[in-house]
Order: C-alpha cells, then sequence, then structure tokens
C-alpha cells in the first residue's frame, strides 16, 4: 500500500477514490517520479511552511517554484519553509521526503495554486518510499475541501512547462550524461543471432569459437557436474546439441560477452568474484523454479544470470563510491542496498537519478542493450518487494531465486524476505524448495568453480 495510514484513514473516511500505483522504492519524490514512468507534468507537491502562528501547507505543481511573496500577498503572513526534522514531527507516518499534499488528513491549514484546481487527473505521493497515487482531479479538489485558492508560483521560463518524463527519457539522459557502454560487439551478434528463428547450432559455435577465452569457458560449463554428460564433448557444437541446448549456451556466452563492458574491481562483496557467484547460482535456481512455475526456463535463466547489471554499471562509472558502497554493505550487512545506495548516491544532485537503485539501473541497460522485456522487468523490478504487473512470474522467481540463496551467503543483501508469500504467488509447495535445496547442495561445488574462472 503506498500510503501513510493517517491518509488512508482520511481517505476511507471521505469515501474519496484513488488508484494505487507502487514503485520500486526511492530516495525522494523526484526518483519515485521517474521510476513511476508517469508524466511529471501531473504530479503536484506539498510545500510546508511556518511561521509564529503556525504551520501551513502550499499545494502545487511538481515543476514550480513557490512564490513566498504571493503567499505573503494572500495570507499576510511571512513564512519560511520548516526543515526536514520538522517536517518529519508533523508527518511521523510518513517517510522522509514523501509528504502528502493533502494538509487537512494532518490538521493543517492548506493553500493550493489555481494551476492545480483545474487539472483533470493529478499524481502525489501518499507519504511512502514505494509508491504514488492517482486521484481524479474532482476527487483531489474534494479532499481539500476548504482550502484557499490563489496565485502561489513563480511563472516563467523552467516552471511548469516542461515535458513528460519517461523511463526513455530517463534512459537517454543516462546514456548522455554517463556514457553508458555498448554491449560488447561479441554479445551483441549473439543476442541477433537468438532473434533468428533459423539459427542453428553451428552458427552459435562459430560465434563463440571466434573467442577462445569463451570458448574454453563454455566447454567446462558443458563438461562439470551439473549435466553429468557420460560422454566426452569435444566442441563447442557439441557442448550445444548434446548437453545444453541452444538457448542455454546462447544466454551465458551472452551474459560472459557482456560482463566485458564493465570495469569493476574482483575483490570485495559487490566485487566481480561475489557477481559471477550469485548470478550463475541465481541463473540455476531460477531456471528450477521455471520447471515448476510453467515459466520459460531458459528467459527464467537470463533474468537470474542478469538482473544485477546495474551494480556493475554502477562499479563501472562510479569507481570511488562503488568502493564506498562495498565498504558500507560490509559495515552494515543487515542493511538493504536501496538503503545503502540511497545514502552515497541520495545527496549529490548530478547523481540523484542513480539512487532510485542498482535494480532501476540495471533494467534501463538492459532496455538500451534490447534485452528481453521480461529480462528488463526482472532487473528493475528485483529490489521491490510486492511486484504485480507485467513478466510478473519472472521477477517474483529471481524474487525468491535471491531469497533462498540468502542463508548460503550469496548476493548483496541480507535482509528477510517474504519467502512464504513469494511461494505462494508462484503456486510453490514447500517440498517443491526442499528439492530445489538439495539439487543446489549437489551442484554448489561446480557452480563456485565456474564462477573464479569467469571472474579471473
Amino acid at each position: 500500500m503506498a500510503l501513510a495510514a493517517r491518509l488512508q484513514r482520511f481517505l476511507a473516511r471521505k469515501g474519496i477514490l484513488y488508484t494505487d500505483l507502487p514503485v520500486p522504492q526511492a530516495a525522494d519524490l523526484g526518483a519515485a517520479v521517474i521510476v513511476s514512468g508517469q508524466p511529471r507534468s501531473d504530479f503536484v507537491q506539498a510545500t510546508v511552511l511556518i511561521d509564529i502562528g503556525g504551520a501551513l501547507m502550499v499545494v502545487h505543481g511538481l515543476d514550480s517554484a513557490l512564490d513566498l511573496e504571493a503567499v505573503f500577498q494572500l495570507t499576510g503572513r511571512r513564512m519560511q519553509v520548516l526543515t526536514g526534522r520538522q517536517t518529519m514531527r508533523l508527518f511521523g507516518d510518513c517517510d522522509p521526503g514523501f509528504v502528502p499534499p493533502i494538509g487537512t488528513a494532518y490538521d493543517l491549514p492548506v493553500l493550493v495554486d489555481d494551476d492545480v484546481t483545474h487539472t483533470g487527473r493529478v499524481l502525489l505521493t501518499g507519504g511512502t518510499d514505494h509508491g504514488v497515487i492517482e486521484m481524479d482531479g474532482r476527487d483531489f479538489r474534494l479532499a481539500l475541501a476548504g482550502a484557499r485558492r490563489g496565485h502561489l508560483v513563480i511563472r516563467g521560463q523552467g516552471n511548469g512547462d516542461r515535458a513528460a518524463l519517461s523511463l526513455d527519457e530517463v534512459a537517454d539522459k543516462l546514456q548522455r550524461l554517463y556514457r553508458l557502454p555498448p554491449m560488447p560487439a561479441l554479445a551483441l551478434r549473439i543476442l541477433r543471432l537468438t532473434a533468428d528463428s533459423e539459427a542453428t547450432a553451428r552458427q552459435l559455435a562459430d560465434l563463440i569459437e571466434l573467442d577462445p577465452s569463451l570458448t574454453a569457458q563454455i566447454m567446462r560449463y558443458a563438461r562439470s557436474a551439473l549435466f553429468n554428460y557420460p560422454g566426452q564433448i569435444h566442441s563447442v557444437q557439441e557442448a550445444v546439441t548434446r548437453v545444453l541446448g541452444f538457448d542455454r549456451v546462447a544466454h551465458i556466452a551472452m551474459g560472459i560477452a557482456s560482463v566485458r563492458a564493465f570495469d569493476v574491481p574482483r575483490k570485495g562483496a559487490l566485487g566481480m568474484d561475489n557477481f559471477w557467484r550469485h548470478s550463475l547460482y541465481s541463473a540455476f535456481v531460477c531456471q528450477s523454479l521455471a520447471l515448476h512455475c510453467g515459466a520459460d526456463k531458459a528467459l527464467a535463466y537470463l533474468c537470474g544470470l542478469l538482473h544485477n547489471f546495474g551494480l556493475l554499471l554502477i562499479g563501472h562509472l562510479f569507481p570511488a563510491e562503488f568502493e564506498e558502497l562495498n565498504i558500507l554493505h560490509a559495515d552494515n550487512p543487515e542493511a538493504s542496498m536501496h538503503s545503502l545506495e540511497q545514502q552515497v548516491f541520495g545527496h549529490a544532485r548530478d547523481e540523484q537519478i542513480l539512487a532510485v537503485g542498482h535494480g532501476a539501473i540495471g533494467g534501463i541497460l538492459h532496455k538500451l542493450w534490447q534485452l528481453p522485456d521480461a529480462v528488463v522487468k526482472a532487473a528493475a523490478m528485483h529490489q521491490h518487494p510486492g511486484y504485480h504487473g507485467d513478466h510478473e512470474t519472472y521477477v517474483l522467481i529471481v524474487q525468491l531465486s535471491n531469497a533462498l540463496l540468502k542463508p548460503r551467503g550469496i548476493g548483496d543483501e541480507f535482509n528477510p524476505d517474504d519467502t512464504s508469500t513469494l511461494m505462494e504467488a508462484l503456486g510453490l509447495a514447500p517440498e517443491a524448495l526442499a528439492d530445489l535445496e538439495r539439487e543446489i547442495d549437489r551442484v554448489a561445488p561446480d557452480l563456485d568453480a565456474l564462477a573464479n574462472s569467469l571472474s579471473s
């Protein structure tokens, strides 16, 4: 639920309708707007002011700047903006930085900018850092019944006229601002081959064999105890046709080739060694879970393998901050990665876009690289508990995989998960997970060996 408790009770008491729009946990309202994918121009915000007479809320468009002189002309009061600490005293049931622009729910007098009173649709924070809500303009005005109206914002260039900001535009901004690495040429050729329904094992093998290191890694994978193939494997083509299958070889090869786009330290909890260990275990578990959920096992494998690429991107672009994140993670193993990323990236203006979390950033990169939509969504939403939406099964599979691997010390965070809820959502019985745990125990030595070979 994207509403603070007090606001929820107020709306229920007034019979005011709204739509809950969950988003990945965000550092601030600006970040929540970005990851919501909703038009920025439809959002309203609250600015809370104070003087000796008490506090007052002003409701205005997100893309507008409050004119304190206009407030004085309307009220006769010289007011200043509340500090963050003062604000949280008034909105104790809200997450910091997420003040609902419905002051009446908190017994505050309200001023509303004229522009807001004419909107047909309104988007706003409900007081939490993991969702926004949508209201019909008439319902929103009903929620603010009794508020005074006036021209309260500075109008002119740069205020109130910005175009809607979509996730595609965020991706474009990231690409221009941070010079995102392109997909390596070999990975791109493999990706294009997988899109060709007429592609053959010979064609895939020929591509892989252009790279001796990749060839050796695929052969090592095919010969491992993961598959217990009784015969000898002498070529990549035999690995494709006899052991692994076209999709699995293509996906692991594409993953190995793609990682070469990033320059990230090997060591540390978030370094390349642990990245590969986490990715290979996750891919294996996701593929196994897919068999029980009626999902595409090859696609589930790819979702598990690539879901954490956002961490590599952060490490590649911001080595100093990545090192800080690594240290914070080691010192605070029970803290969520989102909270640690928010602490590192949530303050400098030019880096606030990264505070949306490595999941969303990875999803944007996958989208730019034109990976399958399920892979994009699994990366973007794997940090978002309770997700419902497109490709939900694959997101939940990745989330459950991460939850099952945490007790083994595998992954990048160890805060608790609601494993039973994930199992129920995927229709899994406890005995299915017991079988999977035994299977993980069986293949663990081979997965560890493969991870070591890939990170070296």
